[in-house]
């Protein structure tokens, strides 16, 4: 088919679609039926669907079809909007603790009257001073692995951290395994960095990632590694976003074991490791010679602080500060000092224990409200998966829920296949306990709403 014939038809698809002629929610023919209807070959049909879907006019749902999507806001659940005042936010995690304004207004005055302000003025080590990368280090020691301060880099943020990992431990085209449900913010930074995100599918079924035994399916990552040549692997084993899930000490010894075997650099996320009691040893533990660990206290202590730790072997040390020049040049001064502060003297330790409390809290009402729908999460975590029937689809929810001023996900941004899941990802951590409540009785009328139509 001449490329300008297949490009009229996405054109004239895609214009239908955006006219509204083609409505939310409309079956397009399958791929076959197109192929037929339209005289191309099937492959040149899967080609025009995979080009709207990509240009985020339509999904492609496992068992069902190729449905026209939402109208949704471009990049629903991975870019962060500016709402109303009246709208609740359960698409992205912002958790705070009452009090937190002023202990931030107390650690300013500090800094003016005690600190060396010219010093916060001045540039700053790309990877932070040798006194804060020995405190960053002392944090992350929690985890159970053996940091240091020639180890241990200061990042603005987490998402920063994979940003840097991508960058400068991997090569364009370089294919990196990770769940078939995984974080936005990584696929992301594999899209900027020109990575090939290979999915694998979990090792569990979603319903019991609850029971902390999940994971990805450890089979069919040896596998991909026998067929194709992969460099990474990116994994959250320690409240897995979405899924909620904290891997098992034999999962995490078999996929060191993996790593090992295969020569593969693992990127290991410990964003919302903290909310864990009792987890696991962390990755880095197991295979400090092949792992980055990434961490932050944007969740533990406040998004706003754009402060985290990354930890490599010392000899990927280098290639990771050129990365920091490359994006920050440092981390705020000012941001670094106010952090490191808070972990020496107790801080950051007391307001991750009080907001294990809360995320525990908001997960029993979300339970309460939602139990009848079968949620996926983990009790200590700040989100919930909430699967939907399959009559049910996703993108309308979320519509819908923006006409109630409620906030969420879409699977969407999470899937790393091409089909999506029937489901949303909520968030529990941005809004006040009586206004989650309120929400979440929200979701729970609208999913009730669009399951009965």
């Amino acid at each position: 088919m001449p490329t300008s014939r297949y490009k009229q038809l996405v054109d004239q698809l895609a214009s239908d679609i955006r006219a509204g002629r083609l409505r939310p929610g409309t079956r397009l023919p399958t791929h076959r039926d197109l192929a037929a209807r339209e005289g191309l070959a099937l492959a040149t049909a899967t080609r025009v669907y995979a080009e709207l879907q990509a240009m985020g006019l339509v999904s492609g749902e496992s068992g069902r079809g190729t449905f026209v999507k939402e109208a949704l806001p471009r990049g629903h659940g991975i870019d962060l909007r500016a709402w109303n005042d009246d709208t609740a936010e359960l698409a992205f995690n912002s958790p705070t603790l009452p009090g937190q304004a002023e202990l931030y207004r107390a650690a300013l005055r500090r800094l003016a009257e005690h600190g060396d302000p010219e010093a916060l003025l001045r540039y700053r080590p790309h990877g932070g001073s040798d006194t804060e990368r020995a405190t960053a280090a002392t944090h992350l020691n929690r985890r159970g692995f053996d940091a240091d301060a020639g180890s241990t880099l200061l990042v603005s943020g987490a998402q920063h951290g994979l940003t840097l990992a991508a960058m400068a431990l991997f090569e364009p085209g370089d294919v990196i395994a990770v769940d078939a449900l995984t974080y936005p913010g990584f696929k992301l930074a594999a899209e900027c960095a020109r990575l090939e995100l290979a999915p694998v599918p979990a090792a569990v079924a979603t319903a019991n990632a609850a029971a902390n035994d999940g994971g990805m399916d450890l089979d069919a990552l040896a596998e991909l590694c026998r067929r194709r040549r992969v460099r990474g692997v990116y994994t959250m084993p320690t409240l897995h976003n979405p899924l909620g899930w904290v891997a098992g000490p034999a999962w995490r010894a078999a996929l060191a074991a993996i790593v090992r075997q295969h020569g593969l650099t693992l990127i290991e996320d410990g964003a919302y490791a903290f909310l864990a009691d009792e987890a696991p040893p962390a990755l880095a533990a197991l295979a400090p010679e092949a792992t980055v660990h990434v961490s932050s206290l944007s969740k533990s202590v406040a998004t706003g602080l754009r402060v985290g730790a990354l930890h490599a072997p010392r000899e990927w040390i280098p290639r990771l500060e050129r990365a920091i020049r490359a994006t920050t040049w440092n981390t705020p001064a000012t941001m670094t000092a106010i952090v490191c502060g808070w972990i020496e003297d107790g801080t950051v330790a007391r307001l991750e224990a009080e907001k294990r409390r809360d995320a525990r809290q908001r997960q029993r009402i979300a339970a309460e409200i939602l139990g009848h729908l079968r949620p996926v999460s983990h009790p200590a975590s700040y989100f919930t998966w909430l699967p939907l029937a399959q009559e049910v689809r996703a993108d309308a929810i979320a519509m819908a829920l923006m006409r109630e001023r409620i906030s969420v996900s879409t699977a969407h941004p999470f899937a790393a296949t091409p089909h999506v899941p029937h489901a949303i990802r909520l968030a529990l951590g941005s809004v006040n306990l009586d206004a989650l409540r309120r929400a979440l009785e929200g979701v729970a009328r609208v999913v009730a709403d669009q399951t009965d139509r």
